[in-house]
């Protein structure tokens, strides 16, 4: 399908491999390197050094953050001009904008792309916001693929922000569960738990939100007196109140800031 197409991972991880083997199968030429010996999906090719990647029309680069501009910088001295450089790190915004710094000093196009769900079972399907000068460009040659690409504009670190944004939710969602388990363990209730955990995801919708959203606002001060009683059960219950405690304190900001503005 797309045998005119070649693709250079800088990372063989659970990511980079998961989409280096949709990839591979849909007929892209496909070569890979990774600082760790790494078993790579079948019809990658394992290269020696970064810089063998230089060839590729697209290079993805699929690391730990904390490598990401490392990464970039032992590859950018070999890019084309014509070359695709998209870094699919999880990380902010300053540390996308200094990697597409690395980049663009070599004439080459960059793309911030924030992976958007989980790769493992997704690959390349998985949905993705991109941004910086080269974001048109990895759409024109993902989306075909099977990738929703959502571009949101040519500044490096805007997609970056969306994913951290959705982040604030979603990993303080999945901890504040984590709490709320270990306590009805504690209290010897997580069946019951569980299901209210349950029951409330499948049931949410937009009316749920704005509940919330209005409710805490309103109710700020009574529910901050709530949360302490809460961290109060959690500490008797032997299980620390990280969660509880934070909700707390912002409820009681909340309130006080509300207070001050005479809401």
């Amino acid at each position: 399908m797309t045998s005119s197409l070649s693709v250079g991972f800088l990372g063989l991880g659970e990511a980079g491999s998961a989409i280096a083997a949709d990839l591979v199968a849909l007929e892209v030429d496909v070569c890979g390197w990774d600082p760790r010996p790494v078993a790579a999906p079948p019809g990658v090719r394992l290269v020696d050094q970064p810089r063998d990647l230089a060839g590729a029309e697209v290079i993805l680069s699929v690391n730990s953050a904390t490598v990401a501009e490392e990464a970039a910088a032992s590859v950018a001295p070999f890019l084309r001009s014509s070359t695709l450089f998209a870094d699919l790190n999880s990380g902010g915004a300053a540390l996308k904008r200094a990697v597409s710094d690395v980049i663009a000093a070599t004439d080459s196009l960059f793309a911030d792309v924030a992976l958007m769900a989980t790769v493992p079972g997704n690959g390349v399907r998985t949905p993705s916001f991109a941004s910086g000068p080269g974001a048109n460009r990895f759409a024109a040659v993902f989306a075909p693929l099977g990738m929703p690409v959502e571009v949101i504009g040519d500044q490096p670190g805007a997609a970056a922000t969306r994913k951290l944004l959705r982040s604030v939710l979603m990993k303080g969602l999945a901890v504040t569960a984590v709490e709320a388990l270990r306590a009805a363990d504690a209290a010897g209730c997580r069946a019951w738990m569980w299901n209210e955990i349950a029951t409330t995801l499948t049931g949410a919708d937009e009316a749920l939100l704005t509940r919330l959203v209005e409710g805490t606002t309103r109710h700020a001060a009574r529910r901050g007196h709530e949360m302490e009683d809460a961290s109060a059960l959690l500490r008797e219950l032997q299980v620390t109140p990280h969660i509880c405690q934070a909700a707390a304190q912002a409820l009681h900001e909340l309130a006080s800031s509300a207070s001050v503005a005479g809401v």
